[in-house]
């Protein structure tokens, strides 16, 4: 009977540990929902373009995660735009088809060949396979490039030595606005066309910057496979939670902020300085990164303003 007893003792308080953790976890998660709810009142009917990238593409977990994020963002009356690349699927696609991959000065050189491989891939496979898996959760996802309606008009960058790598001219937002009233997601890759018909793979950063700016967007939020800027480049903890447009020049200048993370630094400045309120860098390899950076106090990576 004592045992008996004592196993009926044991049973009632692990019954009551579980109704607490229970309990715990439910009142964890009523107190996100109650600090999202500013956030939610506050952006609602606003733009956020989101440039989707690193390994939140690469992950079947972190890419669900983003998924539910954008949808989620729509579902409370946001408007997100998704910017696209998709520079690891254009490697293998490349390998399989003995194409060899060149990069210098961190980009990619692009010749005929190797543009073809680019379009199949970010327009025919890439962008479908986001809208797909965006359609999948109740957005209503439509897939473009910048091609689509003269989106984006696309010009050689620099001297043309990159091949067919090309830098933004111009948006022209008309495209995407009927979308946006009606409630659907845009979804662009980042491949845009000349005046005269000659396309060119665009760094993705750059074309979210530019439609961010084309946009008014509220913000401009960079998926990256970084925590953000760093005060120390070699101490991922020491991140930069939120900076000003000219210290941010300041810190590419003293060569604090180098290598792939001047681009970012640089897009981020240009959106601002064209009425972007606000623009970040947060960290894709983080799940539900995206919602952390909207929805929460703290948020996750860095805020660069005005």
């Amino acid at each position: 009977m004592k045992y008996a007893k004592a196993n009926s003792n044991m049973e009632a308080s692990s019954w009551n540990q579980s109704e607490q953790s229970h309990a715990e976890d439910a009142a964890l998660r009523v107190s996100v929902l109650s600090e999202a709810l500013p956030y939610i009142q506050r952006f609602a009917g606003r733009r956020i373009v989101i440039k989707y990238g690193g390994a939140a593409m690469a992950h079947e977990n972190l890419k669900e995660a983003v998924y539910r994020d954008i949808a989620l963002l729509s579902s409370v009356g946001v408007q997100p735009v998704i910017i696209h690349g998709g520079g690891p699927e254009i490697n293998q696609w490349l390998k399989r088809l003995g194409i060899t991959a060149e990069f210098r000065d961190g980009l990619r050189v692009t010749d005929s060949q190797t543009m073809d491989v680019v379009e199949m891939v970010l327009i025919g496979r890439v962008n479908k396979q986001i809208v797909n898996g965006l359609n999948q959760l109740g957005a209503l996802a439509v897939g473009l490039s910048g091609i689509d309606g003269s989106l984006v008009e696309s010009r050689p960058w620099g001297d043309g030595s990159h091949g067919l790598v090309g830098d933004v001219a111009k948006v022209n937002p008309d495209v995407i606005e009927p979308l946006l009233a009606k409630g659907y997601v845009p979804v662009i890759s980042s491949v845009a066309a000349t005046n005269e018909g000659q396309s060119h793979n665009i760094n993705a950063d750059t074309v979210a910057g530019e439609i961010a700016a084309a946009l008014g967007a509220e913000k401009l939020i960079l998926i990256t496979d970084t925590p953000g800027i760093l005060k120390n480049k070699n101490d991922q903890t020491s991140l930069i939670k939120q900076i000003r447009l000219l210290e941010a020049r300041k810190l590419i200048q003293d060569g604090l902020v180098d290598g792939g993370m001047t681009p970012k630094t640089e897009c981020c400045i240009r959106a601002l300085a064209q009425g972007v309120s606000a623009a970040h860098i947060i960290d894709g390899r983080v799940p539900h990164a995206l919602l952390l950076e909207v929805f929460t106090d703290s948020g996750i990576g860095t805020m660069v303003i005005g």
